[in-house]
């Protein structure tokens, strides 16, 4: 069953993103106030029990951005992330499902439930139910039906790029019981801060870090993105988004993303032909028996100008290190690659005794569009390879 319902989700939503302003991490004018808005959007796992927890934030009409909160310990820790200006219309996006699903005779037209579905975490779908029965499943945004469970064999936490596949089920019962510590250890804190909220007069989902200051200390706060030079006085942030041009070229789309950095211009055709991802006709994704190619391509396609090198079962550590030194990285979780162009940490004693640790994730899914999450908190997701890259030649 799940952890966490509705009505305590939004109330951690709201205390965790009143801390994340009082940090700084984001401008003061963007989430002051704004309200984590009641409805809920449950998130289920493949195994149909609810895995998070989806809120749109809202200020007044404005749509300010979406925010996962977990509501199954298996995630490690309440905050998953937040994405500034993102919109979640979960009505639309159902009637979407619905008319693309009839339209496309894929066998969605004799249904009478759909639920969001965490089909590859992070990745969605939507499911179509028949009296608890599933009927199809169709990716969201592109609306491909999702391959069956059991139509391929993977080890655990290593799927192919487009493969359902359970957190739930094929994590390892360490790690399953490291998560559920630091997932309640920080749920009762947010509990036992209740009678504080009383106290001040507060409302846990309206944002008002201004009124949070004695409540929330923060005793540490380290934040940086990817820049154009270390000199962070003289310049901006620079880094920008590719959405993958297929459902399965995330790949693809992360070493452009990296490359593009580097002033290094290809397109994904021409990538995914150096890394052996097919066609946009007949595209296919990069198996983990060739995860060692990025390193490769990466290395030719700069004349090894770039050095690349792989970090198997990265850290926080290897991400802050990189972006300290300004230079992005591809990141693989299970079947999916992304990149990282930040992080932030911070230290709030009342919270937990752990620091909050979240990156700056430069998504390439959903195609064609992508999604800049900020931030994703580290300890929720499981990182299987980091790629670095650092000018080798001058």
């Amino acid at each position: 069953m799940a952890a966490l319902d509705p009505k305590t989700a939004r109330m951690v939503a709201g205390v965790e993103l009143n801390a994340l302003a009082l940090t700084g991490v984001f401008p003061k004018e963007q989430l002051a106030g704004a309200e984590v808005v009641e409805e809920a959007t449950a998130i289920h796992d493949i195994d149909g029990e609810v895995l998070f927890h989806r809120f749109a934030v809202v200020r007044g009409r404005e749509d300010v951005g979406a925010v996962d909160v977990a509501a199954d310990e298996v995630l490690g820790d309440l905050l998953l992330a937040y994405g500034d200006g993102q919109t979640w219309n979960p009505k639309a996006l159902l009637g979407e499902a619905r008319q693309r699903g009839i339209e496309g005779g894929m066998g969605c037209d004799d249904f009478d439930e759909l639920r969001f579905v965490a089909y590859s975490y992070p990745k969605l779908a939507v499911q179509f139910l028949r009296t608890g029965e599933e009927v199809a499943m169709l990716e969201l945004f592109t609306w491909v039906p999702v391959p069956p469970a059991g139509e391929s064999e993977h080890e655990p936490l290593r799927p192919g790029a487009f493969e359902r596949w359970s957190l739930r089920r094929e994590l390892g019962d360490e790690d399953r019981k490291l998560r559920s510590e630091r997932f309640n250890e920080r749920l009762g804190a947010i509990r036992d801060l209740r009678e504080h909220m009383h106290e001040f007069g507060l409302i846990p989902w309206r944002i008002e870090p201004e009124r949070w200051w004695e409540v929330i200390v923060i005793r540490l706060v380290e934040t940086r993105e990817i820049r154009y030079s270390l000199r962070s006085s003289h310049h901006t942030s620079c880094y920008e988004l590719r959405g993958q041009e297929t459902n399965v070229w995330c790949v693809a789309a992360s070493t452009q993303m990296l490359l593009d950095f580097y002033r290094y211009e290809y397109t994904q055709t021409r990538l995914a032909e150096e890394l052996g991802l097919g066609t946009h006709a007949n595209p296919n994704g990069l198996p983990y028996s060739r995860v060692g190619d990025v390193v490769t391509a990466i290395e030719a396609l700069t004349s090894d100008a770039l050095d690349a090198t792989m970090v198997t079962n990265p850290t926080f550590a290897t991400f802050r290190n990189e972006i300290r030194a300004n230079r992005p990285l591809v990141s693989f979780v299970p079947g999916h690659s992304r990149t990282v162009a930040g992080y932030t940490q911070n230290l709030i004693p009342v919270l937990s005794r752990n620091n909050f640790q979240g990156l700056l994730v430069y998504d390439p899914w959903p195609p064609n569009a992508g999604v800049i999450t900020r931030w994703e908190n580290f300890a929720t997701q499981v990182y299987q390879y980091a790629y670095t890259a650092r000018v080798g030649k001058v």
